[in-house]
């Protein structure tokens, strides 16, 4: 049974996956469409074509190797300075230029003069770019907002599980107590498991965070205590002890392997599902994006890492960068958990919204061949005919991406070289979360 609920939670996220990759290039053939691009092309997947079906002037299908997907428009790099794609250079820099020129007329027909991607004004290439990532970003939030809204959330509340029988520094990573410990706050006041805290110090405290941060305020001081217990307010007093615990950065959360002297009561916190509001859920998805924006900026210093995890038998750190492969194995193992399938199913969507907010993030990068270094390519072209005209200069005309094309062919190879490295790493050394 656990083989098939594994093997059912990643078909679960393959399925997600190529819907996402569908989606996201729907937003690109859309928007070409629009604009009178002429797309002749629009897969999902690469490699051999599995299926393929032709609807009026475009191609659609499913390719073999499900890592992504594209569509294939007309004239997406201007042609030679001469207005023809020039002859094949010997260089191997200006051959990049010229293959990539050449791909971009092929199939050219009588009548696509009008038709071209380049010819486009650049705030509509910018569109049609920015429409791929935006949505992924679309999928993201309505994903999130299912699941916080719809499901809930699995978050720790102001229920106690287990009452501390004494004072343990969290940095001595232990649980037994011994006689020189003092007895904890929470176990003197009489403290309960299934006892809700309803407020500490005259201070209602619904949610957790808040109970948390008032506990580690208030170090020395006698505070009351008011709990329900069996359906009644029950009055309790402690006095708050200082201890070492767990610190927490600017947006609540704790900072593995860092301690502070602080308030410390000594119990813990049950875990609940709850559902979140709008305004809620809004505050925490801004969260998660602050969080995804910091991971991709982090990546360069976490190769080492990850290297070591995937040749040298180190331990996987579990904000390690994950592949799809990766992602998939998760996807399986959620499916396993000894859960609510309903929270089976929330973790799984929560999982899809996750890769859909890394695939708009990552392609919002300005670098080629990426969305993000399109648009910038459109961007530089407006500001530069902007300046010309204020400057009463002549028109430059398009700015020519093709010229770029060796930084994106090294773009590449890095992002290949460090799939490879991701992907070696998922399957000797893979990330868990059971």
């Amino acid at each position: 049974m656990t083989s098939l609920m594994m093997i059912l939670g990643i078909v679960v996220f393959v399925i997600g996956l190529l819907f996402s990759i569908a989606w996201h290039e729907l937003g690109h053939l859309s928007t070409a469409k629009l604009f009178g691009i002429r797309v002749p092309q629009y897969m999902v997947g690469f490699g051999p074509t599995i299926f393929s079906r032709r609807k009026g002037e475009t191609e659609y299908g499913v390719k073999a190797i499900p890592f992504g997907g594209y569509i294939r428009m007309i004239g997406m790099f201007p042609p030679g300075d001469d207005g023809r794609i020039a002859a094949r250079s010997t260089s191997p820099w200006r051959g990049m230029i010229e293959d990539a020129r050449s791909a971009a007329f092929e199939e050219l027909q009588p009548g696509d003069e009008k038709r071209l991607f380049y010819t486009r004004a650049p705030w509509k290439r910018v569109i049609v770019m920015f429409a791929g990532p935006f949505m992924n970003l679309i999928l993201a939030v309505a994903l999130f907002l299912t699941v916080l809204m719809g499901f809930g959330i699995s978050q720790q509340t102001t229920a106690v599980s287990s009452v501390s029988k004494c004072v343990i520094a969290q940095s001595e990573n232990r649980d037994t107590c011994k006689a020189t410990d003092a007895p904890s706050p929470a176990a003197a006041a009489g403290l309960k498991a299934g006892d809700r805290i309803v407020s500490f110090d005259g201070v209602k405290t619904d949610e957790w965070d808040r109970l948390s941060d008032l506990i580690r305020a208030n170090p020395g001081k006698d505070v009351p205590i008011v709990v329900e217990r069996g359906g009644q307010d029950v009055t309790l007093h402690a006095k708050i002890a200082t201890n070492q615990v767990a610190e927490k950065d600017s947006s609540g959360r704790i900072v593995e392997g860092k301690y502070v002297d602080a308030g410390f009561l000594g119990f813990s916190a049950a875990t609940g599902v709850a559902r979140q509001d709008f305004g809620q859920s809004v505050s925490w998805m801004g969260d998660r994006l602050g969080e995804a924006v910091d991971s991709i900026a982090d990546l360069p210093g976490k190769i080492p890492a990850l290297w070591d995890a995937a040749f040298d038998g180190a331990p996987r750190q579990p904000d390690s960068p994950m592949g799809v492969v990766g992602a998939a194995r998760v996807g399986g193992e959620i499916f396993t958990l000894h859960i609510p399938p309903t929270q089976q199913l929330a973790m799984a969507l929560m999982l899809v919204a996750g890769f859909n907010l890394s695939l708009f993030l990552f392609n919002m990068l300005p670098l080629l061949p990426l969305d993000g270094g399109h648009i910038a390519g459109a961007l530089w072209e407006s500001l530069r005919r902007r300046l010309a005209r204020v400057l009463r200069r002549p028109d430059p005309g398009p700015f020519d991406v093709a010229k770029l094309m060796p930084v994106a062919y090294v773009v590449a190879s890095v992002f290949i070289c460090f799939t490879a490295l991701v992907l070696i790493a998922d399957v000797v050394n893979p990330v868990k979360i059971s």
